[in-house]
Protein backbone atom coordinates (compact mmCIF):
# COMPACT_ATOMS: atom_id res chain seq x y z
CA UNK A 1 0.00 0.00 0.00
CA UNK A 2 1.62 3.29 -1.09
CA UNK A 3 -0.10 6.54 -0.24
CA UNK A 4 2.31 9.02 -1.84
CA UNK A 5 5.95 10.01 -2.12
CA UNK A 6 5.78 11.77 1.25
CA UNK A 7 4.17 8.95 3.24
CA UNK A 8 4.91 5.27 2.71
CA UNK A 9 2.73 2.46 4.04
CA UNK A 10 3.70 -1.20 4.24
CA UNK A 11 1.46 -3.93 5.63
CA UNK A 12 2.95 -7.26 6.68
CA UNK A 13 1.73 -9.85 9.18
CA UNK A 14 -1.16 -7.60 10.29
CA UNK A 15 1.21 -4.69 11.10
CA UNK A 16 1.07 -1.45 9.11
CA UNK A 17 4.26 0.63 9.06
CA UNK A 18 3.57 4.28 8.22
CA UNK A 19 6.76 6.16 7.32
CA UNK A 20 7.07 9.93 6.96
CA UNK A 21 9.21 10.26 3.87
CA UNK A 22 10.79 13.71 3.55
CA UNK A 23 14.21 12.81 4.95
CA UNK A 24 15.98 15.80 3.34
CA UNK A 25 13.79 18.14 5.43
CA UNK A 26 13.84 15.98 8.58
CA UNK A 27 10.30 14.87 7.71
CA UNK A 28 8.98 18.35 8.42
CA UNK A 29 5.26 18.69 7.90
CA UNK A 30 4.50 20.28 4.56
CA UNK A 31 0.91 20.65 3.39
CA UNK A 32 1.36 17.63 1.14
CA UNK A 33 2.76 15.45 3.92
CA UNK A 34 0.02 16.48 6.36
CA UNK A 35 -2.67 15.62 3.84
CA UNK A 36 -1.03 12.32 2.93
CA UNK A 37 -0.37 11.33 6.55
CA UNK A 38 -4.02 11.79 7.52
CA UNK A 39 -5.06 9.73 4.50
CA UNK A 40 -2.59 6.97 5.39
CA UNK A 41 -3.72 6.83 9.02
CA UNK A 42 -7.36 6.67 7.99
CA UNK A 43 -6.57 3.84 5.59
CA UNK A 44 -4.82 1.71 8.19
CA UNK A 45 -7.50 2.54 10.75
CA UNK A 46 -10.21 1.21 8.45
CA UNK A 47 -8.27 -1.78 7.09
CA UNK A 48 -9.55 -4.89 8.91
CA UNK A 49 -6.35 -6.79 8.07
CA UNK A 50 -4.28 -4.28 10.11
CA UNK A 51 -4.15 -5.06 13.84
CA UNK A 52 -1.25 -2.81 14.93
CA UNK A 53 0.41 0.32 13.54
CA UNK A 54 4.01 1.54 13.63
CA UNK A 55 4.68 5.23 12.89
CA UNK A 56 8.25 6.25 12.05
CA UNK A 57 10.35 8.62 9.94
CA UNK A 58 12.73 8.07 7.04
CA UNK A 59 16.35 9.12 7.44
CA UNK A 60 17.82 10.56 10.60
CA UNK A 61 14.74 12.26 12.08
CA UNK A 62 11.31 11.14 13.21
CA UNK A 63 9.61 14.46 12.46
CA UNK A 64 10.86 18.03 12.89
CA UNK A 65 7.36 19.48 13.12
CA UNK A 66 5.88 22.14 10.89
CA UNK A 67 7.76 22.90 7.65
CA UNK A 68 8.76 26.43 8.62
CA UNK A 69 10.11 27.32 5.17
CA UNK A 70 6.73 26.64 3.59
CA UNK A 71 5.01 28.29 6.56
CA UNK A 72 7.10 31.46 6.29
CA UNK A 73 6.47 31.75 2.57
CA UNK A 74 2.72 31.69 3.14
CA UNK A 75 2.96 34.22 5.97
CA UNK A 76 4.94 36.61 3.76
CA UNK A 77 2.32 36.26 1.04
CA UNK A 78 -0.48 37.05 3.47
CA UNK A 79 -1.95 33.58 2.97
CA UNK A 80 -4.28 32.72 5.91
CA UNK A 81 -3.71 28.97 5.42
CA UNK A 82 -0.89 28.67 8.02
CA UNK A 83 -3.24 29.92 10.73
CA UNK A 84 -5.76 27.19 9.87
CA UNK A 85 -3.35 24.27 9.78
CA UNK A 86 -3.91 23.29 13.41
CA UNK A 87 -7.66 22.80 12.97
CA UNK A 88 -7.50 21.52 9.39
CA UNK A 89 -4.46 19.22 9.58
CA UNK A 90 -2.80 18.70 12.95
CA UNK A 91 -5.98 18.10 14.94
CA UNK A 92 -7.40 15.48 12.55
CA UNK A 93 -4.02 13.69 12.42
CA UNK A 94 -3.49 13.52 16.16
CA UNK A 95 -7.14 12.63 16.77
CA UNK A 96 -6.86 9.73 14.32
CA UNK A 97 -3.67 8.54 16.01
CA UNK A 98 -5.05 8.85 19.53
CA UNK A 99 -8.40 7.20 18.81
CA UNK A 100 -7.01 4.47 16.53
CA UNK A 101 -8.99 1.29 17.42
CA UNK A 102 -5.79 -0.75 17.38
CA UNK A 103 -2.42 -0.30 19.12
CA UNK A 104 -0.03 2.37 17.77
CA UNK A 105 3.74 2.32 18.35
CA UNK A 106 5.87 5.38 17.56
CA UNK A 107 9.33 4.26 16.45
CA UNK A 108 11.19 7.50 17.23
CA UNK A 109 14.34 7.04 15.16
CA UNK A 110 15.59 10.61 15.59
CA UNK A 111 14.50 14.10 16.59
CA UNK A 112 10.78 14.53 17.26
CA UNK A 113 9.96 18.22 17.57
CA UNK A 114 6.83 20.36 17.78
CA UNK A 115 3.86 18.62 16.21
CA UNK A 116 6.15 15.68 15.44
CA UNK A 117 6.71 15.17 19.16
CA UNK A 118 2.96 15.50 19.76
CA UNK A 119 2.29 12.77 17.21
CA UNK A 120 4.68 10.47 19.07
CA UNK A 121 2.97 11.28 22.38
CA UNK A 122 -0.41 10.35 20.89
CA UNK A 123 0.79 6.79 20.24
CA UNK A 124 0.19 4.03 22.79
CA UNK A 125 3.89 3.15 22.98
CA UNK A 126 7.09 5.05 22.16
CA UNK A 127 10.33 3.25 21.32
CA UNK A 128 13.12 5.82 20.97
CA UNK A 129 16.67 5.72 19.68
CA UNK A 130 19.46 6.45 22.15
CA UNK A 131 20.55 9.49 20.14
CA UNK A 132 17.04 10.85 19.58
CA UNK A 133 15.54 13.83 21.39
CA UNK A 134 12.04 15.10 22.02
CA UNK A 135 11.48 18.84 21.80
CA UNK A 136 8.40 20.89 22.58
CA UNK A 137 9.69 23.53 20.17
CA UNK A 138 6.60 25.75 19.99
CA UNK A 139 7.81 28.60 22.23
CA UNK A 140 11.06 28.82 20.24
CA UNK A 141 9.05 30.14 17.27
CA UNK A 142 6.60 32.21 19.31
CA UNK A 143 3.76 29.71 19.27
CA UNK A 144 1.57 27.95 21.80
CA UNK A 145 1.14 24.18 22.06
CA UNK A 146 -0.84 22.25 19.49
CA UNK A 147 -1.56 18.73 18.22
CA UNK A 148 -2.83 17.66 21.63
CA UNK A 149 0.38 18.43 23.51
CA UNK A 150 -1.37 20.45 26.22
CA UNK A 151 -3.61 17.46 26.99
CA UNK A 152 -1.09 14.65 26.49
CA UNK A 153 1.98 16.04 28.25
CA UNK A 154 0.50 16.70 31.73
CA UNK A 155 -1.16 13.29 31.73
CA UNK A 156 2.11 11.56 30.90
CA UNK A 157 4.50 13.45 33.17
CA UNK A 158 2.50 15.84 35.39
CA UNK A 159 1.80 19.57 35.22
CA UNK A 160 5.13 20.84 36.56
CA UNK A 161 7.30 18.88 34.16
CA UNK A 162 4.95 19.60 31.26
CA UNK A 163 5.18 23.33 31.98
CA UNK A 164 8.98 23.20 32.05
CA UNK A 165 9.20 21.33 28.76
CA UNK A 166 6.73 23.67 27.06
CA UNK A 167 7.99 26.99 28.42
CA UNK A 168 11.75 26.33 28.25
CA UNK A 169 11.48 24.47 24.92
CA UNK A 170 14.70 22.55 25.56
CA UNK A 171 15.44 19.14 24.03
CA UNK A 172 14.84 16.08 26.19
CA UNK A 173 17.39 13.34 25.61
CA UNK A 174 16.29 9.72 25.43
CA UNK A 175 17.48 8.67 28.92
CA UNK A 176 15.70 11.64 30.52
CA UNK A 177 12.57 10.93 28.48
CA UNK A 178 12.55 7.36 29.78
CA UNK A 179 13.00 8.51 33.38
CA UNK A 180 10.15 11.00 33.00
CA UNK A 181 7.79 8.43 31.53
CA UNK A 182 7.61 10.08 28.12
CA UNK A 183 8.81 6.92 26.36
CA UNK A 184 8.55 3.18 26.98
CA UNK A 185 11.95 1.98 25.78
CA UNK A 186 15.33 3.35 24.68
CA UNK A 187 17.29 1.23 22.20
CA UNK A 188 20.30 1.64 19.88
CA UNK A 189 19.46 3.48 16.70
CA UNK A 190 19.58 0.40 14.48
CA UNK A 191 17.18 -1.39 16.82
CA UNK A 192 14.36 1.17 16.85
CA UNK A 193 12.31 -0.20 13.98
CA UNK A 194 12.99 -3.88 14.78
CA UNK A 195 12.04 -3.30 18.43
CA UNK A 196 8.88 -1.45 17.42
CA UNK A 197 7.97 -4.24 15.01
CA UNK A 198 8.53 -6.90 17.66
CA UNK A 199 6.13 -5.08 19.97
CA UNK A 200 3.68 -4.51 17.12
CA UNK A 201 3.76 -8.21 16.19
CA UNK A 202 2.95 -9.16 19.78
CA UNK A 203 0.03 -6.73 19.84
CA UNK A 204 -1.17 -7.76 16.36
CA UNK A 205 -1.53 -11.32 17.67
CA UNK A 206 -3.71 -10.12 20.55
CA UNK A 207 -7.44 -9.44 21.02
CA UNK A 208 -7.79 -6.43 18.72
CA UNK A 209 -11.36 -5.52 19.64
CA UNK A 210 -10.54 -5.82 23.34
CA UNK A 211 -7.56 -3.51 22.80
CA UNK A 212 -9.88 -0.97 21.15
CA UNK A 213 -12.23 -1.17 24.13
CA UNK A 214 -9.35 -0.78 26.60
CA UNK A 215 -8.11 2.32 24.76
CA UNK A 216 -11.61 3.82 24.69
CA UNK A 217 -12.08 3.06 28.38
CA UNK A 218 -8.83 4.77 29.36
CA UNK A 219 -9.62 7.84 27.23
CA UNK A 220 -13.09 8.11 28.73
CA UNK A 221 -11.86 7.72 32.27
CA UNK A 222 -9.46 10.66 31.89
CA UNK A 223 -12.30 13.17 32.12
CA UNK A 224 -15.37 11.29 33.36
CA UNK A 225 -16.55 10.82 36.93
CA UNK A 226 -16.06 7.52 38.73
CA UNK A 227 -19.72 6.56 38.30
CA UNK A 228 -19.66 7.50 34.61
CA UNK A 229 -16.51 5.44 34.17
CA UNK A 230 -18.11 2.41 35.81
CA UNK A 231 -21.03 2.68 33.38
CA UNK A 232 -18.68 3.01 30.40
CA UNK A 233 -16.69 -0.02 31.58
CA UNK A 234 -19.87 -2.08 31.79
CA UNK A 235 -20.87 -0.99 28.28
CA UNK A 236 -17.48 -1.80 26.76
CA UNK A 237 -17.11 -5.05 28.68
CA UNK A 238 -20.43 -6.24 27.30
CA UNK A 239 -19.17 -5.56 23.78
CA UNK A 240 -15.84 -7.29 24.42
CA UNK A 241 -17.64 -10.21 26.03
CA UNK A 242 -19.56 -10.80 22.83
CA UNK A 243 -16.47 -11.26 20.68
CA UNK A 244 -15.24 -14.54 19.24
CA UNK A 245 -11.83 -13.81 20.79
CA UNK A 246 -13.29 -13.72 24.29
CA UNK A 247 -15.22 -16.95 23.86
CA UNK A 248 -12.21 -18.73 22.36
CA UNK A 249 -9.89 -17.45 25.11
CA UNK A 250 -12.21 -18.70 27.85
CA UNK A 251 -12.34 -22.15 26.26
CA UNK A 252 -8.55 -22.15 25.87
CA UNK A 253 -8.13 -21.20 29.54
CA UNK A 254 -10.44 -24.00 30.67
CA UNK A 255 -8.56 -26.42 28.46
CA UNK A 256 -5.22 -25.21 29.81
CA UNK A 257 -4.18 -24.04 26.33
CA UNK A 258 -2.75 -20.83 25.01
CA UNK A 259 -5.45 -18.77 23.28
CA UNK A 260 -5.18 -17.82 19.63
CA UNK A 261 -6.74 -14.44 18.91
CA UNK A 262 -8.11 -13.60 15.48
CA UNK A 263 -9.12 -10.02 16.18
CA UNK A 264 -12.84 -10.87 15.89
Amino acid sequence: MRVSDTVLVEVADAVATVTLNRPDSLNSLSLELKHDLLSALQQVRDDPTVRAVVLTGAGKAFCAGQDLAEHAGMLRAGDPAPLRTVSEHFNPIVRTLFTMPKPVIAAVNGTAAGAGASFALAADFRVIAERAVLLMAFANVGLSLDSGASWLLPRLIGHARASALALLAEPVESAQALEMGLVNAVVPGDRVLPAAHELAARLAAGPTRAYAAIKESLRYGETASFEETLAKEAELQALAGGTADHRAAVEAFLGKQRPTFTGD
